[in-house]
């Protein structure tokens, strides 16, 4: 098999040959048809997030074919189209598990992370952490679903029921979650950087009704906002937009400083949350949804030699909607 292998932090990705692997009790193994790439690997490859496997395999939105099952596994899964997310296992015994919040297990395992992705032409995966996906769909298409997709599924509904949403940041999450938001009959108010017309035309594109830079204020005040940038002074901007009693949502894994900001920002029952991981419920009613949505990924497709140059072009801001490794 052939993979893209981050051997040691800040260092590019390096082609590199393995011997196929083969699936162990519990676990599946796929032939990479598509793998998006996310904000997350950039975080794991530039050190931002702590202790990944190395070497590792990036890659946490993955589509691909099962060939091989291990034991336990329903041999009928062989042939059928899987997609493999972020989370990738979790202990079932803690606390958070046994609470119906396996997205805070207390001894997870993470795709691309702590064990290997998608960034290849094969990968293993927990056979319970995979789910079946349209047979007829487009790869390409469904890859950005398995974490942008889902992240912002999440982020939404934190974000709760409020009509006016706010999106801080329109990358891969913001323009699949601004069409969800435009089928429930939300309005979508888009901030981007100031200089970022081409993310602007974008998001009008995609049906919000107003759009501007980070540091503006739309032209009423809104009931909730999601930030998906990995900007920290986002946070108290936010906060100004949302009226009193609204809800900001901290959407990525990883952010920058919180800046200090006046308690009068905060003041009048306006909460900040954050998003973590991902739950398999959170994965069967998104499904469910974007299809009904008719959601459709505006994607942008690499060989799986360029990932360098994906994560480059998505570290650059270079892209509108979402890159896709295809091997």
């Amino acid at each position: 098999m052939r993979a893209m292998v981050l051997e040691r932090i800040g260092e590019p990705l390096q082609a590199v040959e393995r011997p196929l692997p083969e699936p162990l009790a519990g676990e599946i193994r796929l032939r990479v048809e598509a793998c998006a790439v996310c904000r997350t690997d950039l975080h794991v490859v530039d050190g931002d997030l702590p202790q990944p496997k190395l070497p590792l395999v990036p890659g946490h939105e993955i589509v691909g074919i099962v060939e091989a099952v291990g034991s336990g596994v329903d041999r009928a899964r062989i042939g059928r189209r899987a997609g493999v997310p972020w989370l990738g296992h979790t202990c079932q015994s803690c606390f958070y598990c046994r609470s119906n919040a396996e997205n805070l297990c207390d001894d997870p395992l993470f795709t691309g992370y702590t064990r290997d992705g998608g960034f290849a032409t094969d990968v293993i995966a927990d056979a319970n952490y995979a789910f079946d996906l349209d047979p007829d769909g487009d790869p390409v298409s469904l890859a950005p679903l398995l974490c942008a997709g889902l992240i912002g599924w999440r982020s939404l509904k934190r974000a709760g029921d409020g009509r006016r949403i706010g999106i801080y940041g329109f990358g891969a999450a913001a323009h699949i979650i601004a069409q969800i938001c435009v089928w429930q009959g939300r309005q979508v108010y888009a901030f981007t950087r100031p200089e970022d017309a081409a993310a602007q035309r974008f998001a009008l594109d995609l049906g919000a009704l107003w759009v501007g830079g980070s540091a503006e204020l739309p032209p009423e005040p809104l009931d909730a906002a999601i930030i998906f940038a990995p900007v920290g002074s986002l946070v108290p901007a936010a906060l100004k937009v949302v009226r009193k009693g609204g809800r900001v949502v901290c959407g990525g894994i990883h952010m920058s400083d919180i800046p200090a900001m006046p308690y009068a920002v905060l003041w009048g029952e306006r909460e900040v949350v954050s998003i973590a991981n991902l739950t398999r419920q959170d994965a069967r009613e998104f499904f469910a949804i974007a299809a009904e949505a008719g959601v459709k990924t505006h994607t942008i497709v690499y060989p799986l030699e360029e990932a360098n140059r994906a994560l480059a072009d998505l570290r650059a801001g270079r892209l509108s909607g979402a890159a896709v490794l295809v091997p």
